[in-house]
């Protein structure tokens, strides 16, 4: 079994590890928190296909908090947002939105607090990620943000794992194929 799939992107290459998801499923372990030179590099290379204009670059905590960072920086946007997985003790009015992801087993909360909801409203956001897999993350984030009263006008992210490298409503990087448990990828 091969357990480890070889990620070139740009002058950059990552050895991921599989690991099984599923009784048929592996996927290659993209973790981007610590890799600084990973994310600049990523942020530095989408930047060019990401939309003219934009007031600010939100993500979902955890692993997209580095890309979101570093795109801020690299496309002159002083500030970022971070939409949270549960209510924090400081959050005043905060918005939730349910969603499933494929890398946990129950469903999860999306909270944004009440006072970020108030500064992106009316702003147009671009939505990052680190990887986009089935979509349903991303698509509740914008709908968290269309709450919020947000226009969402772009998602983007490093990966597009499995069937979200056909999408065209995400702009990414780098397919990332899903696995069989063998480690060859699937269909």
């Amino acid at each position: 079994m091969n357990n480890y799939y070889q990620l070139q992107l740009g002058p950059l290459t990552r050895k991921l590890p599989l690991i099984p998801i599923s009784t048929d499923t592996a996927i290659a372990s993209f973790v981007l928190l610590g890799d600084d030179e990973l994310s600049r590099t990523a942020a530095e290379l989408i930047k060019p296909q990401l939309p003219a204009a934009f007031d600010y670059i939100v993500t979902v905590e955890s692993k997209g908090i580095p890309f979101a960072h570093d795109l801020s920086l690299v496309t002159h946007h002083p500030r970022s947002f971070v939409i949270r997985k549960s209510v924090k003790g400081y959050m005043r009015e905060p918005l939730e939105q349910a969603v499933n992801s494929i890398t946990t087993k129950q469903e999860q909360r999306l909270v944004l607090d009440g006072q970020d909801a108030r500064q992106l409203r009316g702003k147009r956001v671009l939505l990052v990620d680190d990887v986009i897999s089935t979509g349903d993350s991303i698509h509740s984030a914008a709908t968290l943000l269309e709450q919020a009263g947000s226009y969402v006008v772009g998602k983007a992210a490093i990966l597009a794992e499995g069937d979200a490298a056909k999408r065209d409503d995400i702009i990414f990087l780098a397919k990332l194929p899903l696995f069989k448990l063998d480690g060859t990828i699937k269909g």
